[in-house]
């Protein structure tokens, strides 16, 4: 710990109580709101929506747009440091912030993280310092122009078309399988800048999330094992030997050093894809970065030693981070807003009862007041002693839910 460190529950030199500010007001800054408040600070939300999640539970809510002058002006006068919950809050306005306060993570690292060909190229950079830990990603082209477009090489088709920015949850994606389609897709999605990735025989998913302080020291969670349904997480385990003790090793290393290459300063998610090489348990390829906690993450608030919420806090008060240890077998379970409708469209409250009736479950609800198909509404933990026990009980949850089983 520094001297600089802001510690809980102690108060400013403009002798206001010790305020974290977060710019976004969806379920992350909520749960982050959540962490920080239980550790003694008051708290900040810059959000437009009157009812959002976080602005909702956050002692102040400002409630202006993410570029508006004001309201940046308010939030730098009200925290003592700001943080970010999400990659698309506009980078000139993390640094407007930061020219003012500590903001964690920098605005340049969200630049980065909002363009998947700086992202992508950053991915190769880090790859080529580090060859004998290398994780590349994807082969890939970027397309800005028709002549680019023209130029793309043909071993890169099939492949996935996806727009450069503002692409999430599977949104601004297109599969093609040959140039026309290739062009048409380019079409569909307004001719603006994409990255074109070879598809790749896929195995499985992954992702790991770090945390590292201004001082460089940085810790991990355990990769955790994803399914994604409809280009949305669905469900994440994590327990030991959930992945090949190899790739995990490789993939903690390499978004490690994603983290310190960009001397990133706060929670980091990095995710991975393992792909079918011949080898015994495949390879694996970098995907993408998230400036942030992350949904495959959740778990942490019931099955590690300390939270990524808490991670996040830590980080950017300069309070110092430990390492944390997953002390049960887990499983989350995404929940959607769909689960609200019966079969004939009829709204219905979901069998929450039944399902905290299980042994382990643990339900986080982020207090949105409309349940809408494909919304984010919650997640459930499932937690036990072993990573058969978890998949039970998870596996009851999902019939009682009328999710799908994995």
């Amino acid at each position: 710990m520094t001297s600089t460190a802001l510690l809980p529950g102690s108060t400013s030199a403009r002798g206001q109580q010790l305020t974290l500010g977060v710019m976004g007001g969806g379920q992350l800054g909520r749960m982050f709101v959540h962490a920080a408040q239980a550790m003694g600070y008051f708290t900040a939300v810059l959000d437009p929506d009157p009812a959002s999640p976080a602005g909702r539970v956050s002692h102040y809510h400002i409630q202006t747009a993410y570029d508006d002058e004001q309201g940046l002006a308010q939030l730098m006068q009200r925290c003592d440091a700001i943080t970010t919950e999400f990659e698309n809050v506009p980078a000139p306005a993390l640094l407007t912030l930061g020219a003012h306060r500590p903001v964690a993570p920098a605005a340049s690292c969200v630049a980065v993280a909002q363009d998947r060909v700086k992202e992508k190229a950053l991915f190769v950079d880090v790859a080529q310092a580090h060859p004998d830990q290398a994780v590349f990603p994807a082969p890939y082209a970027a397309i800005t122009t028709p002549e680019l477009l023209a130029a793309v090489p043909a071993d890169l088709l099939p492949g996935i078309l996806k727009t450069a920015r503002l692409g999430y949850d599977g949104k601004g994606q297109v599969r093609v399988r040959n140039r026309d389609e290739l062009a048409a897709a380019w079409d569909t999605l307004g001719r603006v800048p994409c990255v074109l990735e070879k598809m790749l025989p896929l195995v499985a998913e992954c992702s790991v999330i770090v945390a590292r302080g201004a001082d460089g020291a940085c810790v991990n969670f355990p990769v955790q094992r994803n399914l994604h349904r409809d280009g949305i997480l669905a469900v994440t385990e994590v327990y030991e030997q959930n992945m090949a003790p190899a790739l995990s090793e490789k993939a903690i290393a390499a978004t490690k050093f994603i983290a310190t290459h960009l001397n990133y300063v706060g929670v980091l998610c990095v995710e991975f894809f393992v792909v079918d090489d011949g080898s015994a348990h495949g390879a694996l390829v970098v995907n993408e970065m998230a400036p942030r906690p992350h949904n495959s993450g959740h778990y942490t608030q019931n099955a590690c030693t300390v939270s990524q919420f808490e991670l996040q806090v830590r980080a950017m008060a300069g309070l110092p981070l430990v390492q944390p240890r997953l002390h049960s077998a887990a499983i989350m379970l995404n929940i959607l807003g769909n689960l609200w409708f019966a079969a004939d469209g009829s709204q219905r409250s979901p069998a929450w009862d039944a399902v905290l009736a299980l042994p382990g479950t643990h339900l986080h609800l982020y207090g949105k007041l409309d349940a809408r198909h494909g919304r984010k509404m919650g997640h459930l933990n499932i937690t036990a002693a072993t990573p058969e026990g978890a998949r039970a009980t998870a596996l009851q949850a999902c019939a009682l839910l009328g999710l799908p089983p994995f």
